[in-house]
């Protein structure tokens, strides 16, 4: 069996942009925060899938926080890359920003998720290795590094 050869965080990464409607909105205007999570998770959905070579599922959401609102006519602009792959699970960081019409961008949500690439018959298939490049790809890789850590506790906390 060949060793599988590793991608760089750039192989993966992945940027999505979508236009915020009305029916994106609550009465006040602002997006709706699970239209967002719903977006975060397709963008991380598709980094995984890109990196892994095969279809990854959604494992876990650790956190997504709302810095700023965003309001209907505005743009969207989700970036999701592999900050961390182990043996069949990668952890994906999701940036999210908005984009007024003026060119005005702000960064609005940040997320870390944990998938799970599975092979055509649903089983966990092993994942190719992370190739860091630049220091913030490091400095990523072991900010989800104790990331992992923390959820494993959990895990075993809750499970007990």
């Amino acid at each position: 069996m060949s060793e599988i050869q590793g991608k760089t965080v750039a192989n993966s990464r992945t940027e999505m942009t979508e236009l915020v409607l009305p029916g994106d909105s609550n009465v006040l205007g602002n997006i709706l925060g699970g239209r967002i999570m719903h977006w975060i998770d397709l963008a991380a959905a598709m980094a995984a899938a890109r990196h892994a070579g095969h279809v990854a599922v959604t494992a876990s959401m650790d956190s997504v926080e709302f810095l700023h609102p965003v309001k209907v006519g505005q743009v969207v602009i989700l970036v999701a890359q592999v900050n961390w792959a182990g043996r069949t699970s990668m952890e994906i960081g999701v940036e999210v920003f908005r984009e007024d019409m003026a060119g005005d961008v702000k960064k609005t949500s940040t997320a870390f998720l944990t998938f799970v690439a599975l092979d055509d018959t649903g089983k966990p298939v092993e994942v190719p290795p992370l190739i860091l490049s630049t220091p913030e790809e490091e400095e990523r890789f072991h900010a989800a590094e104790s990331r992992r850590a923390e959820r494993l506790r959990h895990r075993t906390h809750t499970n007990n």
